[in-house]
Order: C-alpha cells, then structure tokens, then sequence
C-alpha cells in the first residue's frame, strides 16, 4: 500500500555543528482504522495500512469474540460517505472494516463497545479525528507563548531515563515526563503503554491543579503517535518532544492546534516538526 509512509519538510537541529536546515523525512503512516461487526461500531485503532483483515481477526480473537477463522463470515472494507470528485461515487478509503459473524456466532455486547474520536460514517479518516479533536480539546495551546531552548530539550532523555527504575530492571516499561522551560523535571511516570504513561502524568498534573500545563515540555520515551500529541493537546501542554519518530497524524494534528512537536531528541539531535517557532537555538 502506498500510504504507509510519507515525506515532510522539518527543520533539523544540530547542537554540535552547530547548523539549523530544512530537509525532507519519511515519516510512518498513522490512520485510524473503524472496526464493525455486523455494521455496528465496535472500536476504533490507529495503525500504519496494512494486513488490515489479518490484524482485525487477530484483535477479535484476542477479545474472546470469536475462537477460530469459522466463527467469520465474511470481513472486507466498506467505502465511505466520501464523495469522489464529481463522480458522485463513494470512495472507500480503506479505513473501515465490517465484519459478519458466522451464523450462531454472538455478537459483541453493547458494554464492549469502545468508541473515540470515531466517525459515525464509513470513510473515518485522519482529518476527522483532527476535527473532533479540535471540538473537544478544552485548552488552547497555539496561544502559549512559551519558548524552549533546544539545549534544554536536549538533555531531558537522559533526564527521563534516570527516573526510569523499573525499566532498569525489566527492560520493559515506556516513560513519559513533564518538564518545565527551564528543564526543571515535574513528574515522571512508567508504563507498559506509552498512551497510559502519559495518562499517568496528566492525571498527576490534574490533581496537582496544574492543568493547562502552559510552559511545559512533555517528554517521551518512545514514538510520537497521534494517540500522545492528542494527550499533550488535551492537557494544554505546547510541546511534545520523543526519542523516536513522530507519525503522519501526530504531525497534522500537532499542525492543526498549535502544538510544538519535536522527535529524535538524541545525540545533541533533534527534528522539529510542527510550531517551530518555539524552539530556539
């Protein structure tokens, strides 16, 4: 499939040269993928397109919804409410599966039914998940006015990774911190799920009252999915800063609301990829 990756111009920032560039990266695809059973809505992932079918029986498997290949009728890709050009016609954009169970096979319960930033529609596509974000973020970040050394950004990894104490004995565990401008740490959490680390540390800044986290630096120890750069949004934070890679999506939404996105923070290295203008050299 030809969207799994995509190229974006970033500005690259290297502290030892020192030297500020524009060049071009690949970045992996992130989209949301709608998962139906019998045309009713069940979940909703995000994940690079690909063995799409193979991943959606795996998932209903792995739930207790169906035990073996007979329990599935039948799983394809429904097009969407999206019209092509002038045509009229609905286009399928590939990001919605229907699944029909095999007669005398239950359905899944209403109770299991997990639903966020979902479309009701077929044809569920990253700039609706942007929108919905947009509608229900309760902070602006684009008005912080925050500004970050790039020097400062550089040393929380290493900062981080010194909190990091049961990955030091697992191996196992993603961080995510919260930082100020000035690289005073706040709060470190670990988590087998990067998503729920910084559930952790938003949770900490709610019940510290220090939400909108303005002037703040999310840091994490792992990629950038839109998953994470929807959290720092929510919680008003302006800057999300990664060891790896940001996805195409974290970047668009990063873009969309004003949110400082920053990955490959390593090596007196970094990429800067949404609202540049924050960080400083």
């Amino acid at each position: 499939m030809g969207r799994v990756t995509v190229r974006r111009k970033i500005t690259r920032i290297d502290l030892a040269t020192p030297r500020v560039s524009t060049v071009a990266d690949t970045l992996s695809v992130e989209e949301p993928l709608e998962l139906r059973v019998g045309g009713v809505p069940l979940t909703v992932t995000m994940r690079t397109p690909g063995h799409d079918i193979e991943m959606v029986h795996g998932f209903l498997l792995s739930e207790g919804l169906i035990h073996s290949l007979d329990d599935v009728q039948m799983a394809r890709y429904c097009a969407g409410a999206v019209t092509a050009g002038d045509t009229g016609f609905d286009e399928n954009t590939y990001n919605v599966i229907d699944v029909t169970l095999a007669p005398g096979v239950a359905a899944p319960d209403a109770s299991a039914t997990r639903s966020f930033f979902t479309s009701s529609s077929c044809g569920v596509c990253g700039k609706a998940s942007i929108e919905q974000l947009r509608a229900q973020t309760p902070y602006d970040v684009s008005t912080d006015d925050s500004e970050f050394a790039a020097k400062v950004i550089a040393v929380m990894p290493a900062a981080l990774r010194a909190e990091q104490r049961t990955f030091e004995q697992t191996g196992g565990l993603h961080a995510a911190g919260l930082f100020t401008a000035d690289g005073e740490r706040l709060v470190v959490r670990e988590d087998v799920g990067r998503h729920n680390a910084v559930d952790k540390v938003v949770g900490w800044a709610l019940m510290n009252d220090r939400l909108p986290a303005r002037g703040c630096v999310l840091m994490v120890s792992s990629r950038a999915s839109f998953e994470l750069a929807q959290k720092a949004i929510m919680a008003g934070i302006p800057c999300l800063a990664a060891v790896s890679a940001p996805s195409s999506l974290a970047v668009d939404s990063a873009e969309d609301a004003g949110l400082t996105l920053v990955g490959f923070v390593r090596n007196q290295q970094m990429n800067v990829y949404a609202a540049h203008h924050r960080v400083t050299t």
